[in-house]
């Protein structure tokens, strides 16, 4: 991940939302409490003609590398990089207030990877078999000395989580980053820990399905830009395709970062992904799906959620000021099924 190593994205939804597609807006409105997640008249298949801007979020919105679950009371958690992981809720997928962190007592058993710091980094946080899943890393900037440690929780309130343990570890002689983990369940019910940054890539672990801990010690590669900057693999199962999102290029520089969000697909959920012009994923390859524009800054660290009104596309991104800000688009999908978002 060299030295100009990266971390941290941005969020919709709304009370009333526009979007822009394809120059028409098109107006989502909120449900009733009971059912906060908003309508969609239509989901777009045909791309805005230009990227469209974060939809509207309020409150406390301050966040880097977020990640979403809707509850089944249908509320929603964020998880995102801070001290000892920081939380946040909505209701309605619009307005978010802080909830505490996921170790209000400190995680003592990552300090040996963050120097001390009770910065941990990138979680990715799902709901299984009656469980809340979160994976998180802890490491130091510009080093491959990491870790992904498991907690789960039956709430996902802050103080309601177990440390699980170490999941995968890397060593300063290891040619991979054991940093921004992703969970993904696959239509055959098996279980995969994709992660990775920098290095020779991004890579993929499977997992036992009733610990959550790896199952085997295979480490297969599933994107990489032969060690240039690619981070946050966050795999998700879309029609008959499982879709990569990644993270090019530099994050964490202010509103001077230039993270862009791409995409690659394929059958399987261990690839090989290619992207719309068939270049592999382990190859450089990737479609781009969001990059900066105006007064959004590199925008990255993805996460995907499907909701009762669309997938929706969580990262994080920067102001002019530097800000690191909660991001929110919907995913539409082409006539060859590659993802845009609106």
């Amino acid at each position: 991940m060299s030295t100009t190593r990266t971390r941290r994205r941005a969020v919709l939804a709304g009370v009333v939302v526009a979007a822009l597609v394809t120059g028409v807006a098109v107006t989502v409105n909120a449900q009733a409490a009971t059912n906060p997640a908003p309508q969609l008249a239509a989901t777009p298949t045909v791309a805005p003609p230009s990227y469209p801007g974060p939809g509207v979020v309020t409150g406390d919105i301050g966040a880097h590398d977020p990640t979403m679950v809707k509850t089944p009371s249908g509320t929603y958690i964020v998880a995102h990089t801070g001290d000892n992981i920081a939380l946040k809720t909505s209701t309605d997928r619009t307005a978010f207030r802080n909830a505490g962190s996921v170790f209000p007592n400190g995680a003592s058993w990552t300090t040996a990877y963050t120097g001390g710091s009770r910065n941990l980094w990138a979680p990715d946080i799902s709901y299984h078999n009656g469980r809340y899943w979160l994976y998180y890393s802890a490491s130091t900037f510009g080093s491959n000395r990491s870790a992904i440690f498991l907690a789960t929780s039956t709430t996902g309130a802050s103080g309601s989580w177990t440390n699980q343990g170490l999941v995968i570890e890397s060593q300063t002689s290891d040619n991979f980053n054991a940093i921004d983990p992703n969970l993904l369940v696959d239509s055959s019910g098996n279980w995969w820990l994709a992660f990775g940054s920098f290095w020779s890539g991004n890579k993929m672990v499977a997992l036992n399905s009733s610990t959550g801990k790896r199952s085997d010690s295979t480490i297969r590669s599933i994107s990489g830009r032969n060690g240039g900057a690619i981070e946050a693999p966050f795999v998700f199962k879309h029609g008959s395709y499982y879709y990569q999102w990644v993270s090019f290029d530099r994050c964490c520089a202010g509103a001077s970062s230039t993270y862009r969000i791409m995409v690659g697909r394929s059958t399987s959920p261990t690839g090989p992904f290619v992207d719309r012009n068939g270049t592999n994923m382990n190859s450089g390859g990737g479609t781009q799906v969001l990059a900066g524009h105006g007064s959004i800054h590199g925008p990255g660290h993805q996460a995907v959620l499907a909701d009762t009104d669309a997938e929706v596309l969580v990262y994080h991104y920067y102001t002019n000021s530097g800000a690191a800000n909660l991001g929110i688009n919907l995913i539409g999908y082409d006539s060859a099924g590659w993802p845009f978002v609106y």
